[in-house]
């Protein structure tokens, strides 16, 4: 039984050769030729084929149209001018940063064409593998237009910060964390991936007009996200740091699709030996019962980034409110993302509202209700959080010998030798 495909090649000069080989391709039928990719999109919501074959060049071809097509089980099979060289950041490259599985010269032959439609089929869609090539590129600016450095091979690692609603200190956190690795020598990068509110720039004193998060997550849609521009978009604060600057209004949360947020964390992989991401509070799935299940999810790159990560560290408060919260968002992360293996924060310990002995407190109720104990246990100093966000610097550089700072960087110090090993 022959294999029912979309075609979607119209504009390309080879167009009429491509059609009829692919008429001639042994085990595959054209059942409709599509104009643009809006075309393709809503044949295969009428699930007519199992595979589209279309151009390079392709009218907004994204990646988040390759994960919606890969979603419905629709095999993708990109043909491509037959004179490309295959240069490292030409075509060929960049639609295989899209998720295209197959790319092929636009000559070939009926019979490559239907083998290889046939296998992408059995295939079935491409599993997501993160793999780090190199190392931290930091770019200058009479640099930025020359290719990337080669590194050595190794394996990033990326850790997501977490935590319920209630402001719990997840920022603080994430940005002291990301800010103790690098003053220890370990090259990171600090992504803010907070849909609801992101205030990494904020407290590092940087302006936000300009989302270095979203304008990857462009190049990421486009296929032209490689590491040297992803080390674009980010800006070096610290020798050994770069951030991505969040959204600057919670509006903007459709820019930030799942399928690019990952094509984001697999990059980074690739640039920083560690990467930190600050996500937002919320891991609601309702949406995705919704009619329209290709429509934009709020929710989905707070979820993509939880499952991508390596170590996702969920950070509480130190309250009675603020422990309850933190307990049932264990269990909340554990039925949405169960791969996870979470390492618990608690933020703002002092005594007051728990009784005298706050850490047995603290230790007690998690063990007890949430099966778990405390990574580490972070003192309330108010006032040397209040001197870093007034300077618009990290504790580090403001407190270097306060209390918070110094159980950040313990905290930092056995982290960092555990992602090592």
């Amino acid at each position: 039984m022959s294999i029912p495909v979309l075609l979607a090649v119209t504009g390309a000069p080879w167009e009429a050769d491509v059609v009829r080989r692919a008429e001639r391709a042994p085990g595959i039928r054209v059942v409709r030729r599509c104009v643009d990719i809006a075309d393709v999109m809503a044949a295969a919501a009428s699930g007519q084929a199992r595979a589209v074959l279309l151009a390079d060049d392709l009218p907004r071809l994204t990646s988040d149209a390759v994960a919606a097509l890969h979603a419905r089980r629709i095999a993708v099979v990109a043909l491509a001018d037959p004179n490309e060289s295959g240069d490292p950041f030409g075509t060929e490259d960049r639609l295989s940063r899209m998720g295209i599985e197959r790319i092929l010269p636009a000559d070939v032959s009926p019979e490559d064409l239907g083998r290889a439609v046939t296998d992408a089929v059995d295939a079935g869609p491409p599993l997501s593998v993160s793999h780090f090539a190199g190392g931290f590129v930091p770019v200058a600016a009479d640099t930025a237009d020359q290719p990337p450095p080669v590194y050595n091979q190794g394996s990033g690692r990326m850790i997501a910060v977490w935590g319920p609603t209630g402001a719990p200190g997840r920022t603080t956190v994430a940005v002291g964390l990301a800010c103790e690795l690098a003053g220890q020598g370990v090259p990171t990068l600090l992504a803010d991936a907070d849909v609801y509110g992101g205030t990494v720039a904020q407290q590092l004193g940087m302006l936000d007009e300009t989302s270095g998060l979203a304008a990857a997550a462009r190049s990421a849609g486009s296929g032209g996200l490689d590491m040297a521009t992803l080390a674009k978009h980010a800006r070096q604060v610290e020798p050994r740091l770069l951030v991505l600057t969040g959204l600057s209004r919670a509006d903007r949360w459709t820019e930030l699709r799942p399928a690019a947020v990952e094509s984001i964390w697999s990059t980074a992989r690739m640039l920083a030996p560690v990467t930190v991401a600050d996500v937002g509070f919320c891991i609601e799935t309702d949406e995705e019962i919704s009619f329209d299940s290709l429509a934009p999810r709020r929710n989905g790159a707070t979820v993509a980034t939880l499952e991508e990560a390596d170590e996702v560290i969920v950070v509480g408060t130190a309250d009675p409110v603020g422990l309850t919260r933190l307990i049932r968002a264990i269990h909340e992360l554990r039925a949405v993302v169960p791969s996870v293996s979470p390492r618990v924060v608690v933020n703002r310990v002092r005594s007051g509202s728990l009784g005298s002995s706050p850490a047995d407190a603290v230790s007690e109720a998690l063990g007890r209700y949430a099966g778990v104990e405390a990574a580490a246990l972070l003192p309330f100093d108010q006032g040397a959080v209040d001197a870093a966000m007034s300077r618009g610097r990290s504790l580090a550089e403001t407190a270097k010998s306060s209390k918070l700072r110094k159980s950040l960087q313990q905290f930092a110090t056995s982290l960092g030798k555990e992602l090592a090993g």
